[in-house]
């Protein structure tokens, strides 16, 4: 099987495809935020100026499966696809789900019923935020959130000798294509799959949008699978996948937080 795939699919049809099972499980899930998608964001307007009037994506959602996206049942598919339980310490397997604030409370429950039975919160901070229209009302998000979600044993960490925190800074897409609303920077999703793989090792993820998740994986020498539904984003994806790049992990726009040293100034043992 090729090392990187992409599938105009649902995850739940993975049988037919007969790819291996993951290490690492990266997903973004929908929000579920409704025809309120971009209710705080410029683009809510015409050229982002409420003078002008509504835009054609004012009260839309981003994408029109939103609403039939079942948490049990991407769950399910990711319990089943995760390598299973190894018997030795530093080897087992992980997901991290990114989602909204309130579905990290629905996602903890669920994945219990599906042996992921430990999370650890992950905070992502951006130097930026888009609820640019709340910004002279109230106090608006900067923040992404994810769950890191697994059974028994804690995962593989390849921590490098660092200290890893749960709150990691969040770089910009930079140069990268921008082809899905809620596309993640490859950097983050280099810096995370190094931390949690070696080299060879397997990544899935099943709602892959623009293919940042694969795009990240080949970079670091991972073998990655993906699905998404939509053709239009599937195509862009594909060509996004194939473009040539190189690994960033230290580049200086890379997520700070993993490379910060322990202070032992102060008497921390």
């Amino acid at each position: 099987m090729e090392r990187i795939k992409l599938f105009n699919d649902h995850f739940q049809n993975y049988k037919v495809y007969g790819i291996p099972k993951a290490q690492l499980i990266i997903a973004d899930i929908p929000y579920n935020v409704g025809k309120n998608a971009y209710g705080s964001n410029p683009q809510w307007y015409v050229d982002g100026d409420n003078a002008n009037g509504e835009s054609d994506l004012a009260n839309t959602t981003f994408f029109d499966t939103d609403l039939a996206f079942k948490i049990p049942e991407f769950l399910a598919f990711c319990s089943r696809m995760l390598v299973p339980e190894p018997k030795d310490r530093g080897r087992a397997p992980c997901m991290i789900v990114f989602c909204s604030f309130i579905q990290q409370f629905e996602l903890i429950e669920e994945a219990k019923k599906h042996g992921l039975n430990n999370y650890i919160n992950l905070v992502f901070r951006k130097s930026f935020s888009s609820q640019v229209l709340k910004a002279n009302m109230r106090i608006v998000g900067n923040c992404e959130y994810a769950l890191l979600l697994f059974r028994d044993k804690l995962p593989k960490f390849n921590n490098h000798g660092n200290m890893v925190f749960n709150c990691f800074d969040w770089p910009r897409n930079g140069n990268d294509a921008k082809i899905h609303p809620t596309q993640k920077p490859i950097q983050l999703l280099e810096t995370l799959i190094d931390i949690f793989t070696d080299e060879d090792e397997v990544v899935i993820d099943p709602v892959a949008g623009s293919g940042s998740t694969l795009r990240a994986a080949k970079n670091l020498n991972r073998r990655a699978y993906g699905f998404e539904i939509k053709k239009n984003f599937y195509v862009d994806a594909l060509e996004f996948i194939s473009a040539p790049g190189e690994p960033r992990l230290f580049d200086d726009n890379t997520p700070k937080m993993r490379h910060y040293q322990p202070d032992l100034s102060e008497g921390q043992a």
